[in-house]
């Protein structure tokens, strides 16, 4: 955007940030079209349902985000627009659109990555773990062999 000329009808002080979002909106604009190009079906055929889980909580939550975003940019309360009592096949019935999808969605996605994280986590090999303790382990010599063992030094 450098060296466009700067539209008087909005304040200069938020040109920038102007600027910044219509970069972002370019941004989506391609990652959607990179999306759209290959079916559905045809990229979850390719991956493991936790992949597969990844991707429609993403595709929800992106969708449940952006028309969030268009409400708001069209001075519109999504909290008190009509489609708070549309039917969502999403969620099996009527809803309240409220955020309440979004923060639902990042539960869902924090469980899928908790997921993720106990696959990554490291096995504990209890036979190698347990003989690694008991020989790193100190053991006291026990009385009765100091004993026996100062005895046969002073019959020498």
């Amino acid at each position: 955007m450098a060296g466009e000329e700067i539209n008087e009808d909005y304040p200069v002080e938020i040109h920038e940030y102007l600027s910044t979002f219509e970069n972002s909106i370019g941004a989506v604009d391609e990652m959607l079209k990179t999306m759209m190009s290959v079916s559905r079906n045809e990229l979850l055929q390719k991956l493991d349902p936790l992949e597969q889980a990844k991707v429609d909580l993403v595709s929800a939550y992106t969708l449940n985000s952006m028309f969030w975003v268009y409400l708001a940019t069209q001075g519109v309360n999504p909290k008190e627009h009509p489609v708070k009592q549309e039917l969502n096949p999403l969620y099996g019935g009527v809803h309240s659109y409220s955020g309440r999808e979004l923060e639902r969605i990042r539960v869902y996605m924090n469980r899928v990555k908790e997921i993720t994280d106990k696959k990554k986590a490291g096995k504990l090999d209890r036979g190698a773990a347990s003989r690694f303790v008991k020989n790193a382990l100190w053991e006291p010599k026990p009385k009765n062999a100091s004993k026996v063992a100062n005895k046969g030094k002073s019959k020498n």
